[in-house]
């Protein structure tokens, strides 16, 4: 009969029990997961039973990751999010959880440019964790990101974008993030790609500040390749400060457009 073990189908004889199953292909595991569930005795399996074996803290291999990824997001999705190019400018609360995002659904390849390093006033909204205070945010989220998708291809790099550099260094990506905090910094980056990229798509965000409702955030198509995020209105000042909720459904709303587009989606 057939039955899958970490997402790999294999055919075994009828009779055959968890605890064979784990003794045959695995047997150093510590955990046995039958069917979403955890197995404290042995069982006997059943067609089509779905078994997961985990050693405690074992880091999976690269095939054990890409299976686990193709069964979730099926093969034909996962093979187009696997060869995209994705540009993250900015590298704070939102460029920070959007890069975790795009790892963790195993993104081809990710540029990452920052120039800042992690201070603690950043913990509120960023994806970084006190042992990052004082590294570079290149690093820390570097670091982050090989906690939860090891294979993912990162480019990353400590410098300030401005008009000199932005052509080149965006030129091998297909999708570009604007996620800054400092509103010329975002229109610099904006204006240059709409004029001199236009070929690229942009994703950048505007108004995101505060606890207002969430409904408010919303995914805006400007132009066939400017989509903007936020409520367009919120800007951080005393009494309405930059929080982890709102910025963090901005940043995935980001990540979620990002991935409509790699996958030919070009509505909002």
């Amino acid at each position: 009969m057939k039955i899958y073990v970490n997402q790999k189908k294999y055919n075994i004889d009828p009779n055959t029990t968890a605890y064979e199953v784990k003794n045959s292909l695995k047997k150093y595991a510590d955990v046995i997961i039958l069917n979403g569930f955890m197995v404290n005795k042995d069982i006997k399996l059943n067609e089509l039973d779905n078994i997961t074996l985990i050693k405690k803290g074992e880091q999976p291999s690269k095939e054990e990751l890409e299976h686990l990824l193709v069964s979730r997001h099926t093969p034909n999705v996962h093979e187009k999010i696997k060869k995209s190019k994705v540009v993250i400018a900015g590298l704070g609360g939102l460029g920070s959880n959007i890069a975790v995002s795009l790892a963790r659904i195993g993104i081809g390849k990710l540029f990452l440019f920052d120039f800042d390093v992690v201070e603690p006033s950043n913990l509120n909204r960023q994806h970084y964790f006190v042992k990052h205070i004082g590294m570079n945010k290149t690093d820390a989220i570097k670091d982050i990101i090989h906690q939860c998708n090891p294979f993912v291809d990162i480019y990353a790099e400590n410098i300030f974008i401005d008009e000199s550099n932005i052509k080149d260094l965006f030129k091998d990506a297909q999708i570009i993030v604007e996620a800054f905090d400092n509103p010329k910094s975002k229109a610099i980056l904006v204006n240059t790609v709409l004029s001199h990229m236009p070929d690229k798509k942009i994703v950048a965000a505007s108004g995101l500040a505060g606890y207002f409702s969430s409904n408010s955030i919303i995914t805006q198509k400007i132009r066939d390749n400017l989509y903007i995020v936020g409520d367009n209105k919120s800007e951080s000042k005393p009494g309405c400060g930059l929080m982890a909720p709102r910025v963090g459904i901005a940043a995935n709303h980001q990540a979620n457009m990002v991935l409509r587009l790699i996958l030919g989606e070009q509505e909002t």
